[in-house]
């Protein structure tokens, strides 16, 4: 059985959703379909989902949320008119729209703020097991309540509670029996009966959930894109081949370093039960796209992809007889938390070390107390905060005890010109990290696709 989740951008019109339909009927295996929320139709086009933060946000300002809630109510509209679906479909979605508004004055603001966003998909999942049926397709909509979907209270940011996973794969093991299941992505239900959400690529995360609950053979993860490229496309154009076959290693790897096909915590209830997850194009059903899978066999010294992301500080520290110092990492990393900061990457030297933080948040007046907090309570010999670095990875289970492959990415970002701010192989080695000047980012990346995929 495969569990396929199909996101905003597979559910934006008819002609997508028509697209998803004939995906699901084209394989049995396919048993259980999580949609997300309509997305984008176009660059200037708006999502569902946001059209429903700023319905919700009027409501809770005590501005008239009508323009919004007919917004998202012509979405809906328009993709049951493009169907030829019954008007009842359209009438339940926009009953269950204003249900929701009117409980703006019954709830506290996140509470209602998640109910509203759950919204997008809920109804999305309503609509696409309507147009499976007026398919021919045998469908029905999921409830996650009846489900046994069950979130903790941490409204935006819940998670599932572990008695889920039981619940569901007795809800679901009954009914894929006798009909495709449409599951709605992103939300669940509280112990309390309340709509909580869940962060970030929700409704990857309840794909994952649900592929993990009932052991499916695959997780389909259906997107815009052909397959998981080894490079950012808009950053080297002249790719045009995608990874057939990657580890959750891999992927953990460059999901962190920038890699965007989905967010790399949305997938751990599937890695934890080796449930391979294929990433295709619900656009080019017929592309294999990339399999990520528990273990692969991989070349030695080859390089599966390389990510970048910008928006770092660096903070150097030397200190003479640093290393003699007891304590002088926890105090400084004690330092950082008091301020509400966390790091990413730590490399150290005897008498120095460097901490990577990310530069969102850190405002002249957060570096400011840093600076003179760190001064105070370490007394270094030197201290400075740079900002504007870049992360470069480079990842791969062929770099696992193969010598020469720093020095293989070193002498072609030396060539390049390109100065290292720093460098640090995982202690998994199957990656190597890079900070750089941002304003090298592109060059660095490019000098490095051709290194590794070109010469």
């Amino acid at each position: 059985m495969k569990v396929c989740k199909f996101g905003g951008s597979s559910v934006a019109d008819a002609a997508q959703v028509a697209k998803i339909r004939d995906i699901i009927a084209s394989d049995p295996t396919r048993r259980i379909v999580v949609v997300s929320a309509p997305g984008k139709r176009d660059k200037a086009d708006t999502k569902v989902t946001d059209l429903l933060i700023e319905c919700a946000g009027r409501c809770l300002t005590q501005r008239d949320p009508a323009e919004a809630l007919e917004a998202v109510v012509g979405r809906y509209a328009e993709i049951q008119r493009g169907l030829g679906l019954d008007e009842a479909v359209l009438a339940e979605i926009r009953a269950d729209l204003e249900r929701r508004v009117a409980a703006c004055g019954e709830l506290e603001a996140a509470r209602f703020m998640d109910l509203m966003k759950a919204a997008g998909e809920d109804n999305a999942a309503r609509i696409v097991a309507a147009a499976f049926r007026a398919g021919g397709l045998r469908a029905e909509y999921a409830n996650p309540r009846e489900a046994g979907l069950l979130m903790s209270d941490d409204f935006g940011n819940a998670q599932v509670l572990p008695e889920s996973y039981k619940r569901l794969a007795e809800y679901l093991g009954e009914r894929v029996e006798r009909e495709i299941v449409v599951f709605p992505g992103f939300f669940g239900y509280t112990q309390a009966g309340d709509v909580a959400t869940f962060p970030r690529g929700g409704s990857d995360i309840t794909g994952s959930i649900l592929a993990a609950a009932v052991k499916a053979k695959v997780y389909e993860n259906f997107t815009d894109v052909d397959a998981v490229y080894p490079v950012d496309p808009r950053l080297v154009p002249e790719v045009t081949q995608g990874i057939p076959e990657m580890t959750y290693r891999e992927m953990r790897e460059l999901s962190y370093a920038g890699f965007g096909v989905f967010q790399d915590e949305a997938i751990i209830p599937a890695v934890k039960a080796a449930i391979p997850i294929n990433i295709r194009n619900t656009n080019h059903p017929d592309a294999p796209g990339t399999m990520i899978v528990h273990h692969r066999r991989a070349r030695q010294g080859s390089v599966v992809g390389i990510a970048s992301s910008a928006g770092f500080c660096t903070l150097y520290i030397d200190k003479y007889m640093m290393n003699r110092e007891i304590g002088f990492g926890r105090r400084l990393l004690q330092i950082l938390e008091e301020e509400g900061i966390s790091y990413e990457h730590m490399p150290s030297g005897i008498d120095n070390v460097s901490v990577v933080f990310r530069e969102e948040g850190f405002t002249p007046e957060v570096e400011g107390r840093v600076r003179d907090h760190i001064m105070r309570e370490l007394k270094p010999d030197n201290l400075q905060i740079e900002r504007g670095t870049a992360l470069i990875m480079i990842v791969g289970e062929g770099l696992y005890y193969t010598p020469g492959m720093a020095a293989h990415a070193t002498l072609a970002l030396f060539r390049e010109g390109i100065s290292l701010d720093m460098m640090n192989q995982g202690s998994s080695e199957i990656s190597m990290m890079f900070g750089i000047q941002s304003s090298q980012r592109e060059n660095a990346v490019r000098a490095l696709y051709h290194a590794f995929f070109k010469d």
